[in-house]
C-alpha cells in the first residue's frame, strides 16, 4: 500500500503544548453555570408551537427573499429576533429532562440560522451561493412533463435573473470562495455528492448545462433554446467572477470568538477551539501509531488489491453486507427492523484516467469502513429510522457531529467488536479512515479562524493522509469551510462524544449494560446534539449546565 511520506510532528506537538488542557466543560463564568433551566411562562405544548411556526417559516425562506435585498433580509432578522425571545421565555425548569433536552436543541436551530443572517451572510460574501443553486438544473431527467417540465422551464429561464442578483449582492468576497465558485462552474473531479450517475462525470455547472442540452437534442429539442439561453447567462456570471477575482480579498473563516460562540451555542459542544485542536492532535497521532502496529502485524498477510471490473465490485459490496447483516444479528449489536428496506451505499464504480481517489482506494479494496459508516448501521439505517420517527422536534432535527459522529464510532467499534479479526488488512482501511477524520479537525479550525487556506489545509491533509487525492481533499475543504461551521471538525469529535456516552453509560448501569440495548437507546433518542443525548439517557448535567443561558454574538 502507498504511505504517506515522514513529516515532522512539530505542528502537533505545538498545538498539544500551546492549546488549553481539555476539560469536560467549556471555561465559563460562574453565573453561566448557575443560570440553570429559563423560568418563564411558556410550557411544552408552546415550545412545540413556537418550533413548528419556525419550521414553516425557514422552510419558506428562500422565497420570501428572492432578491436577499437589505430591506427584506432586515424583516428576516425581525422575524427570528421574535422566534428567540418567545422560545426563551418558557419555563423549561418544569419540564421533564426529555423536553429540556427538546428545548436546547430547537433553541441551537434557530440560533444556527440567526447566525446565517448575521454573520455567515452567503449572498453577500460566497458567490458559490448562487453557483450551488445552478449545478443541479442539468441533472433534469429527459424527456419532462407536466409540473416537471414547467419546474426545469422555470429554473432555466431565472438564471438570467439569478446572476444578476449575485452581481449586485456580492461584496466582501473571500478569495477562497471566489476559486470554489469558479472551479465549481467548470471543472470536473468526480467528487459530486449526489450527483447522478456519469461515467465521466461532466465538468462543473456548465458541464452539466451541456449534458442536458445533449440529451435534450434527443430527446426533447424544444427545451434547447432555454438551456442555451441559461448557459450563456452562466458564462457571462463567470467572466465577471474572473474580472472581479483580484479585489475578493475579505476573509472566509467567522474568526475565533465567533466560532467559539457557535460551537457552545449552535453545536453544543462542551470545547473550545483551542481544546478541539488538542483533541484533534491527539487522534491523529494516536491513530497513526495504533496503524503502524497494524501494519507490524499484518506485515505476512497479503495485501488488499483493487477489484479489475465492475461485477467484481459489486461482488464485494454484496458480500461484505451481508456479513455485515449477519454480524449484528449474531453479535447482537442492535436491533435492524425486519422491514427496513433497501439501503444504499455510496461510492459507484467509475474508471479514472489516474486511478481511483481516495474514497475509491479503500472502497474497492474492500467496502466494510464505509458500509458500516454509510450504509448498515451508519447513515443509511440512521436515516431510515428518522424517517420514521414522527415526534415533532426529535423526528424534525439534524445534527452533524450526532450524525457523523455515529458513522466514525461505528468504523473502530466494529474494529474493537472482532468483526475483522479475519481480515487484517481491512482494519487497516479503518484506521486510514479514521486518519482522514482526524486531521480534519485541525483543518476545520483552521480555515474558520482564518490562520489557513483551502490550499494549505488541502496540503496539510494529503501529507498525513495514505491515498489522500487533490480533489478529495478540496471538496471536503470547500464544505467545511463553506457550510455552517464545525461540520468537518464533527466526525471525530463526534465520535470521541460517542464514546464519552458509552463510558458514561456503562459505568453508570455496571453489570446491567448491554450493548444492543445501549445502541438502540442512542437510535431511539433521535439526532439531537451528542451532549444533549448524553444529558437525557444519563441524566448528568456537568455540560449542558453551561448551554441554558445564551452568550451575546460577538461582533466582527
Amino acid at each position: 500500500m502507498k504511505r504517506a511520506g515522514v513529516v515532522t510532528m512539530v505542528a502537533l506537538t505545538t498545538a498539544l503544548a500551546m492549546a488549553l488542557p481539555v476539560q469536560p466543560v467549556l471555561a465559563q463564568t460562574a453565573a453561566t453555570a448557575e443560570a440553570g433551566p429559563p423560568r418563564g411562562r411558556g410550557g411544552y405544548p408552546d415550545l412545540l408551537a413556537v418550533w413548528g411556526e419556525f419550521l414553516a417559516w425557514r422552510g419558506g425562506w428562500a422565497a420570501r427573499t428572492p432578491d436577499w435585498s437589505a430591506a427584506g433580509m432586515a424583516t428576516e432578522r425581525a422575524a427570528m429576533a421574535s422566534f428567540l425571545s418567545r422560545i426563551e421565555d418558557m419555563n423549561v425548569a418544569a419540564m421533564n429532562r426529555g423536553q429540556r433536552a427538546e428545548w436546547l436543541a430547537a433553541r441551537a436551530k434557530l440560533l444556527e440560522h440567526q447566525f446565517l443572517i448575521e454573520v455567515a451572510k452567503p449572498w453577500e460574501r460566497d458567490p458559490g451561493f448562487y453557483v450551488d443553486k445552478l449545478l443541479d438544473i442539468g441533472f433534469a431527467e429527459l424527456p419532462a412533463r407536466g409540473e416537471a417540465l414547467a419546474r426545469l422551464k422555470t429554473r432555466l429561464a431565472d438564471v438570467p435573473r439569478l446572476t444578476a442578483i449575485a452581481r449586485a449582492n456580492l461584496r466582501d468576497v473571500p478569495g477562497d470562495y471566489a476559486d470554489l465558485a469558479l472551479h465549481n462552474l467548470d471543472t470536473a473531479d468526480g467528487v459530486g455528492h449526489g450527483h447522478p450517475y456519469r461515467p465521466v462525470p461532466p465538468a462543473g455547472v456548465l458541464g452539466w448545462l451541456d449534458d442536458l442540452a445533449g440529451r435534450a437534442a434527443k430527446q426533447q429539442p424544444e427545451l434547447l433554446p432555454d438551456i442555451r439561453t441559461a448557459r450563456a447567462a452562466a458564462v457571462d456570471f463567470q467572466a465577471w467572477l474572473k474580472a472581479g477575482r483580484p479585489g475578493m480579498t475579505a476573509r472566509a473563516g467567522v474568526g475565533k470568538a465567533r466560532f467559539d460562540w457557535y460551537l457552545k451555542n449552535v453545536k453544543l459542544l462542551p470545547y473550545t477551539s483551542d481544546q478541539l485542536l488538542v483533541l484533534g492532535a491527539r487522534e491523529t497521532q494516536r491513530l497513526w501509531s495504533i496503524h503502524a502496529l497494524e501494519e507490524h502485524r499484518n506485515r505476512k498477510a497479503p495485501p488488499l488489491t483493487l477489484p479489475a471490473t465492475a461485477a467484481d465490485y459489486q461482488a464485494r459490496k454484496d458480500r461484505t453486507l451481508a456479513l455485515i447483516r449477519d454480524w449484528i444479528a449474531k453479535e447482537e449489536i442492535i436491533t435492524v427492523p425486519d422491514d427496513i428496506g433497501e439501503l444504499y451505499i455510496n461510492v459507484p464504480w467509475i474508471v479514472r484516467p489516474d486511478g481511483p481517489n481516495f474514497w475509491e482506494q479503500v472502497q474497492y479494496r474492500d467496502p466494510t469502513p464505509d458500509l458500516l459508516h454509510a450504509t448498515l448501521p451508519g447513515h443509511a439505517y440512521d436515516g431510515q429510522l428518522a424517517r420514521r420517527d414522527k415526534r415533532p422536534i426529535r423526528g424534525r432535527i439534524g445534527d452533524g457531529v450526532r450524525a457523523e459522529g455515529w458513522g466514525v464510532y461505528l468504523e473502530e467499534a466494529a474494529q474493537k467488536l472482532g468483526f475483522m479479526e479475519d481480515r487484517p488488512r481491512v482494519r487497516e482501511l479503518i484506521d486510514i479512515f479514521g486518519i482522514f477524520r482526524a486531521v480534519r479537525v485541525a483543518g476545520d479550525v483552521q480555515l474558520q479562524l482564518n490562520q489557513k487556506s483551502v490550499a494549505q489545509v488541502v496540503a496539510d491533509w494529503q501529507k498525513w493522509t495514505p491515498w489522500l487525492d487533490k480533489n478529495v481533499a478540496r471538496v471536503d475543504a470547500e464544505i467545511y469551510l463553506r457550510r455552517p461551521p464545525g461540520y468537518g471538525l464533527g466526525y471525530t469529535v463526534g465520535m470521541i462524544e460517542m464514546q464519552k456516552l458509552l463510558a458514561d453509560r456503562r459505568h453508570q448501569l455496571g453489570e446491567k449494560f448491554v450493548l444492543k440495548q445501549f445502541h438502540d437507546e442512542v437510535m431511539a433518542a433521535g439526532r439531537l446534539p451528542l451532549s444533549l443525548i448524553r444529558y437525557d439517557l444519563t441524566g448528568l448535567d456537568d455540560e449542558v449546565q453551561f448551554f441554558w443561558q445564551r452568550d451575546p454574538m460577538p461582533g466582527a
